[in-house]
């Protein structure tokens, strides 16, 4: 789950709320058979979104969630929940996929935890078998999720499924990693987590959501990923570098994931990941906006509205940070936006909404450098 002042859905690393093989685990069975069920016969789309947030609630009501050092796990994986089921209800369909990815990754890593921290203290053994039973879970959904034909959805479902099903395996290996350099039971969270972005994206390829407008033509895009790496270096220079250090690791994290993805032409999740990272280094420079700045930012958003609604083409990547920015200023408590959820809004709409626009024209590729490629690797220190 994100916090406000985030502009979308945090890396592997940056998540708010952090933390018999398998004994107990009453809720997995229970998992699987309702995504294997999916969709249901006549739900359409708004509804399947309804039904996964509150089987979801219903979950969390029957096992609590609990997190070491976080009191407010469960609270903070409700209140998502209860964001998501009211962008549902408002239409904004997209933002409340995002959420209920969020709520579901962080929620299977938290009741690892707790179905499997005892039995993994023997030792390795113990974890390996938990790992296998995972990876044969995420293996499972993952096939579902791979069989879906989206030539008639919206590119913004294939854009949030291509995301999480990428994420699976390095989460996988990534726990055994933790499992083996520190001890078994810090790489649970992770396994968990694989199996949670493995249900998301097999959730998110059963809904019945039909494309009605002409397809958006993607195309590769590693020249502006490579072209937007470099405008990211030049910009990690202290203090900032070590001011917004974690800031600095979300955007290469983006950038990371949308390297890979676009390698495995999966061109969907590469431009969600690209404008990402772009929403996330605006966030670097973004200023607090005063009562007229507000007010030219709403007249702004309902232009960017009109343009999107108006749009032949499937732009439904582009209306997925629309609804984003949107959400940031109506809260489901109907509290007044905080300083951060205006910046969210003016970054989305002042550089995400343009960007995505000018990927129309791609650029050329780039004219290999000489010398040795810096390669920058990151990794996630467990419970962060």
């Amino acid at each position: 789950m994100t916090k406000r002042g985030h502009i979308g859905m945090p890396s592997t690393g940056t998540r708010l709320i952090r933390r018999s093989a398998f004994r107990g685990a009453w809720w997995r069975v229970a998992v699987a058979a309702v995504i294997l069920a999916l969709p249901a016969a006549g739900q359409d789309a708004a509804s399947q979104v309804r039904a996964e947030v509150e089987r979801l609630q219903q979950l969390l009501a029957k096992k609590p969630v609990s997190f070491p050092g976080n009191p407010d796990a469960n609270r903070g994986a409700g209140d998502a929940l209860k964001s998501a089921l009211k962008d549902q209800s408002v239409g904004r369909l997209y933002r409340s996929l995002e959420q209920i990815g969020q709520v579901t990754d962080f929620v299977h890593g938290a009741w690892t935890i707790m179905d499997n921290g005892e039995a993994v203290k023997s030792g390795m053994p113990a974890f390996e078998a938990a790992w296998e039973k995972s990876s044969a879970s995420v293996s499972a959904l993952d096939r579902q999720a791979q069989a879906v034909n989206w030539s008639e959805s919206p590119a913004a479902l294939q854009a949030l499924s291509e995301t999480a099903q990428a994420m699976t395996m390095p989460l996988l290996e990534g726990g055994r990693a933790f499992a083996v350099s520190t001890e078994p039971k810090d790489g649970l969270f992770n396994l968990g987590e694989a199996e949670g972005q493995a249900e998301f994206a097999a959730f998110v390829a059963s809904l019945r959501l039909p494309r009605k407008r002409a397809a958006y033509q993607f195309h590769p895009l590693l020249p502006e990923l490579q072209s937007f790496q470099q405008k990211v270096n030049a910009a990690f220079q202290p203090p900032r570098s070590i001011d917004l250090h974690v800031q600095f690791m979300m955007i290469n994290s983006a950038l990371k994931q949308a390297h890979e993805l676009d390698a495995t032409k999966c061109y969907a999740g590469a431009l969600y990941q690209y404008l990402l990272a772009v929403g996330y280094y605006g966030m670097l420079d973004a200023a607090p906006q005063d009562s007229s700045q507000q007010t030219a930012l709403k007249s702004a958003l309902a232009a960017a509205r009109q343009k999107l609604d108006a749009s032949q083409r499937d732009d439904s990547i582009a209306e997925l940070f629309l609804e984003r920015a949107e959400s940031q200023l109506a809260h489901v408590d109907g509290s007044a936006p905080s300083a951060d959820d205006w910046k969210i809004a003016k970054v989305i709409t002042e550089q995400v909404l343009p960007t995505y626009f000018a990927a129309d024209h791609p650029l050329a590729a780039p004219q290999r450098a000489s010398g040795k490629p810096v390669e920058i690797t990151l990794v996630r220190w467990p419970y962060t």
